[in-house]
């Protein structure tokens, strides 16, 4: 390995990595390097399922996660001891372009009051006057223009418009109308209740991910950047208190490499554990382990937050289907305020799935899918062990407030009533509460024996009435019914408490704040209290998680955090 030392060493090829490789690299002198355990996706030979419009394909495939990663989702009644929460598998991206490279590409901001939150809990500089210069630079639009809109940006923004909408979702839109709800053309324009087109990250119908949009063939070209794909970092390497370099593998050998500032951007979950693993962390657990401290920070890995969310599906008519030349699945969603004491407005998002999975099957089944916009319940990520290899214990306490769970409940209510309504009994039937369980994982990956499968259980599906409530209460929901459900307030507690998951916003673990909160792991630039030369940037020094799908605050945090490393 070459002694060089570079300026930069961006640790993780994610969105946030992607930013800030373009925009430091783009300044004189410097050099900057970019490392990413996944594979690379270069311009013009990225796979075909990345480029896809509809995004569950490469979402699904084991080549772009870290496969090993398990979680706990829910949390553990203080009453019951001895009581566990089985660890599932949560997907996360392992790909140049993280997960903008998988995700559904839904181009979300967040309410304004997301970022005032953010400044009264220490993060000044962060309000919505602050961000929104950020947000407009980070997209061109194609469709809207004004203060609220940017036109230069790296990543193209679109909605799909009603005369493009499958009969499905034309009659979701007449029944969240059905509801009282306003319909709002722009998302990202004035934030109210309503629903509205949805905005996605997407042009000629394909995928362009923040590795697309900010490291293209131009940026690739500058001699000054280099990109080290399927290469692990195993830790940070300090000198005293100042961050030196990193010790990667790389071609099955361990390697040092030297820089005069990190910035990791490995997300959520893989950010805090990379500092753990490194001697930065709550002193006593880190000992426990056997990991000399660097810096006591009782932050790093706190505060862990997700949005909870829970589904209700229904078999689709087929005159109402996805045609098969479309692959666009997500067209609308709504925004609406729970009215619950102690939650904020415009709380919760509903989002109409006009197709529930890539196979035969799933082609057949509509969704609405809710999930808790402004959530309150808070987890942590831990280590298991000191080893560089082994994932960490990660542990959501999805529900642990109340108020999550009820928002849930009345929100499966509300979906159980938008399928009774006339405009979707024109056009499905059977519903059922439906879950992101290890049964559908494993159904959901690709493979030919998924999809004979699946024909085989669509083909039942299309034959009766009779035959679908047959094949969904004993295949899909193992005896459990809508029916019971909104009969038996402690079965719908109990049923969303086994099946909610989170949205794979995974955020908040190394939180910024002010110097003298003892909770606070990073300065408002990302700067890593107590140590000199290194930085966190991504979705895991958020305050709090957003009112928004995290890729684009990420992708404006960086482009934020970039702007002040250039005026230092």
């Amino acid at each position: 390995m070459t002694a060089k030392t570079y300026d930069y060493i961006i640790v993780g090829g994610g969105s946030a990595g992607c930013v800030l490789a373009n925009r430091l690299s783009a300044a004189p002198g410097t050099e900057v390097l970019v490392i990413e355990a996944g594979m690379d996706t270069p311009p013009g030979e990225e796979p075909a399922d990345i480029l896809d419009s509809y995004p569950i394909v490469a979402y699904f495939n084991p080549l772009y996660q870290w496969a090993k990663l398990r979680v706990h989702q829910q949390a553990i009644p203080h009453n019951m001891p001895g009581a566990t929460s089985p660890e599932v598998r949560y997907e996360q991206a392992r790909v140049m372009g993280g997960g903008s490279s998988i995700n559904a590409q839904l181009a979300n901001r967040g309410a304004p009051r997301d970022y005032e939150d953010w400044v009264s809990l220490g993060a000044d500089g962060w309000g919505w006057e602050n961000v929104l210069p950020y947000f407009r630079k980070v997209e061109n639009d194609q469709d809207f223009d004004g203060p609220y809109h940017g036109k230069d940006g790296h990543i193209p923004v679109r909605r799909i418009w009603h005369d493009q909408w499958p009969d499905y979702t034309k009659q979701a839109a007449k029944a969240f109308e059905g509801l009282g709800r306003k319909y709002i053309p722009d998302q990202n324009g004035e934030f109210e209740d309503g629903w509205f087109p949805m905005t996605f990250s997407n042009v000629d119908d394909h995928r362009v991910s923040a590795a697309m949009g900010y490291l293209n063939r131009d940026v690739r070209a500058r001699q000054n950047l280099t990109i080290m794909a399927e290469t692990q970092v195993r830790r940070i390497l300090f000198e005293g208190a100042q961050a030196v370099g990193v010790e990667v593998q790389r071609r099955g050998a361990a390697e040092s490499v030297r820089g005069r500032e990190i910035i990791l951007c490995a997300g959520g979950i893989h950010s805090p554990a990379m500092l753990m693993r490194s001697g930065v962390g709550p002193g006593s657990r880190l000992r426990e382990h056997g990991i000399g401290v660097i810096a006591d920070l009782q932050g790093v890995g706190q505060n862990l937050m997700d949005h909870p969310s829970i589904g209700v599906s229904a078999y689709i008519k087929k005159s109402a289907r996805l045609p098969h030349s479309l692959r666009r699945h997500l067209h609308i969603a709504q925004r609406y305020s729970s009215g619950l004491s102690g939650c904020q407005e415009s709380d919760m998002y509903m989002t109409a799935v006009t197709k529930s999975a890539w196979h035969p099957l799933g082609w057949r089944l509509g969704s609405f899918l809710l999930w808790v916009n402004r959530s309150y319940s808070t987890g942590q990520v831990t280590l298991k062990t000191s080893d560089w290899q082994e994932e960490p214990k990660v542990e959501f306490n999805l529900l642990s407030d109340r108020r999550d769970l009820e928002r849930l409940m009345q929100g499966v209510r509300i979906m159980a009533g938008l399928f009774e309504m006339p405009e979707m009994k024109t056009i499905t039937d059977t519903p059922f509460p439906s879950s992101y369980s290890e049964r559908v994982r494993s159904v959901g990956t690709v493979t030919t024996k998924n999809y004979v499968l699946t024909s085989a259980l669509g083909y039942l599906l299309d034959t009766s009435k009779f035959v679908r409530r047959r094949l969904v209460d004993t295949l899909v929901t193992e005896g459990v019914t809508l029916k019971g459900l909104l009969q038996d307030d402690d079965a719908l507690e109990a049923f969303i408490r086994k099946n909610s998951s989170g949205v794979w916003h995974a955020s908040c673990t190394n939180r910024m704040g002010r110097a003298d909160d003892p909770m606070s792991v990073t300065d408002t630039q990302g700067r890593v209290k107590k140590l000199g030369n290194l930085r966190v940037v991504d979705a895991s020094i958020m305050p709090q998680v957003p009112c928004a799908n995290t890729n684009f605050p990420v992708m404006m945090m960086a482009e934020k955090i970039a702007d002040s490393i250039l005026a230092d």
